[in-house]
Protein backbone atom coordinates (compact mmCIF):
# COMPACT_ATOMS: atom_id res chain seq x y z
CA UNK A 1 0.00 0.00 0.00
CA UNK A 2 1.64 3.59 -1.43
CA UNK A 3 2.33 6.27 0.91
CA UNK A 4 0.18 8.32 -1.07
CA UNK A 5 -2.90 5.71 -0.36
CA UNK A 6 -2.43 5.95 2.82
CA UNK A 7 -2.39 10.00 3.30
CA UNK A 8 -5.76 10.42 1.39
CA UNK A 9 -7.34 7.32 3.17
CA UNK A 10 -5.73 9.46 6.73
CA UNK A 11 -7.42 12.76 5.02
CA UNK A 12 -11.01 10.97 5.07
CA UNK A 13 -13.42 12.03 7.44
CA UNK A 14 -15.68 10.44 9.09
CA UNK A 15 -18.37 11.09 6.91
CA UNK A 16 -16.94 9.29 4.01
CA UNK A 17 -16.16 6.30 6.56
CA UNK A 18 -19.55 5.97 7.03
CA UNK A 19 -20.81 6.46 3.60
CA UNK A 20 -18.74 3.68 2.70
CA UNK A 21 -19.98 1.47 5.57
CA UNK A 22 -23.02 1.78 4.42
CA UNK A 23 -22.49 0.93 1.09
CA UNK A 24 -20.79 -1.89 1.30
CA UNK A 25 -23.61 -3.01 3.83
CA UNK A 26 -26.12 -2.34 1.13
CA UNK A 27 -24.22 -2.83 -2.22
CA UNK A 28 -25.23 0.13 -3.56
CA UNK A 29 -23.81 4.04 -3.24
CA UNK A 30 -25.95 6.76 -1.75
CA UNK A 31 -27.73 7.67 -5.43
CA UNK A 32 -28.69 3.56 -5.41
CA UNK A 33 -26.38 2.86 -8.38
CA UNK A 34 -25.04 -0.86 -7.31
CA UNK A 35 -21.14 -1.24 -6.85
CA UNK A 36 -19.21 -3.32 -9.07
CA UNK A 37 -17.10 -5.81 -7.32
CA UNK A 38 -14.01 -3.38 -8.22
CA UNK A 39 -15.61 -0.96 -6.31
CA UNK A 40 -16.45 -2.94 -3.35
CA UNK A 41 -12.69 -4.10 -3.26
CA UNK A 42 -11.48 -0.41 -2.98
CA UNK A 43 -14.31 0.47 -1.16
CA UNK A 44 -13.34 -2.30 1.72
CA UNK A 45 -9.38 -1.41 1.90
CA UNK A 46 -10.77 2.13 2.48
CA UNK A 47 -12.79 1.77 5.27
CA UNK A 48 -10.34 -1.20 6.80
CA UNK A 49 -7.57 1.22 6.56
CA UNK A 50 -9.00 4.14 7.31
CA UNK A 51 -10.41 1.95 10.65
CA UNK A 52 -6.93 1.07 11.53
CA UNK A 53 -6.09 4.87 11.72
CA UNK A 54 -8.97 6.47 13.76
CA UNK A 55 -10.80 3.86 16.15
CA UNK A 56 -10.01 1.29 18.77
CA UNK A 57 -9.69 -2.20 18.16
CA UNK A 58 -13.30 -3.22 19.43
CA UNK A 59 -14.94 -0.28 16.80
CA UNK A 60 -13.40 -1.03 13.57
CA UNK A 61 -15.36 -3.03 11.46
CA UNK A 62 -15.14 -6.90 11.63
CA UNK A 63 -14.14 -6.80 15.36
CA UNK A 64 -14.83 -9.71 17.12
CA UNK A 65 -14.93 -10.00 20.93
CA UNK A 66 -13.31 -12.78 22.42
CA UNK A 67 -13.90 -12.06 25.89
CA UNK A 68 -11.74 -12.51 28.53
CA UNK A 69 -10.82 -15.68 30.83
CA UNK A 70 -12.61 -15.53 34.23
CA UNK A 71 -9.44 -16.78 35.44
CA UNK A 72 -6.07 -18.10 35.06
CA UNK A 73 -6.64 -21.82 35.87
CA UNK A 74 -9.24 -23.10 33.69
CA UNK A 75 -11.61 -26.21 34.81
CA UNK A 76 -10.10 -29.91 35.62
CA UNK A 77 -10.73 -32.15 32.39
CA UNK A 78 -14.02 -34.13 32.73
CA UNK A 79 -13.59 -37.81 31.44
CA UNK A 80 -16.87 -38.56 29.24
CA UNK A 81 -18.57 -42.16 29.38
CA UNK A 82 -19.46 -43.55 26.37
CA UNK A 83 -23.61 -44.98 27.18
CA UNK A 84 -24.08 -48.45 25.25
CA UNK A 85 -27.93 -48.06 24.47
CA UNK A 86 -28.09 -51.70 25.82
CA UNK A 87 -27.36 -50.42 29.19
CA UNK A 88 -30.61 -48.55 29.28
Amino acid sequence: MSDQYRDSVRQMDRKIYEQLVSSLATGRWPDGRTLTADQRAHAMQAVITWGEMHLPPEERVGFIDKGAKAGEVCDEPTTLTWKDSQDD
